[in-house]
């Protein structure tokens, strides 16, 4: 019995480096895109993918057919969220680096971003995932490209938001500490 339980967690442990060495590049890419961090350097996204891959570790026998690499993903999608709702006071201190290609966005409008175009996550997952409807999605999804796109006219091009001004899901107005979904902490 002891032998078959060695022999399993042997096996958990190969499955899962297998699944870091080919998965890793990508969701640390994704990490640094979230945290506007330069690639560079990058101890936010870092710590964020660790805690996502500690997740998926822990939860790795009971994946059941689900893809690893799906589940690592929301991981990291909301403790994105949960940190840059709940505890937006740490994104004031912690300034995206300005070379990074998203750095003007709100982190909900990263968040959508990077899920949407980056990882190409549909509109209706990726709303069910933030506790958002599609049409929420889409109108946050819009803007931010937008933004991007028009950035280069000057600051009077469009009000981008400061990195600590978390955005309701459910308003766009500040949501005042509230994690995705507005949910209470």
């Amino acid at each position: 019995m002891l032998e078959r339980h060695a022999s399993r967690a042997t096996r958990r442990a190969r499955e899962f480096e297998a699944f870091v060495a080919g998965a890793a590049g990508r969701l640390l890419h994704a990490a640094t895109l979230l945290t506007a961090e330069s690639p560079d350097d990058n101890p936010r996204a870092r710590r964020l993918l660790t805690r996502s891959l500690a997740h998926t570790y822990a939860c790795w026998d009971r994946l059941h057919g689900e893809d690893p690499y799906d589940h690592t993903r929301r991981q990291l999608a909301i403790r994105f969220a949960r940190g840059a709702w709940h505890h937006h006071g740490v994104l004031g201190r912690s300034r995206p680096h300005p070379a990074s290609p998203l750095a003007p966005l709100t982190p909900q409008e990263r968040l959508i971003l990077v899920l949407r175009l980056h990882e190409g996550v549909a509109e209706e997952q990726t709303a069910a995932l933030l506790g958002l409807s599609p049409e929420r999605v889409r109108a946050i999804s819009h803007r931010a490209t937008s933004a991007l796109l028009h950035r280069s006219r000057g600051p009077g091009a469009r009000g981008v938001a400061r990195e600590g001004d978390a955005m309701s899901p459910a308003d766009g107005r500040p949501a005042g500490g509230r994690p995705a979904g507005g949910r209470p902490a």
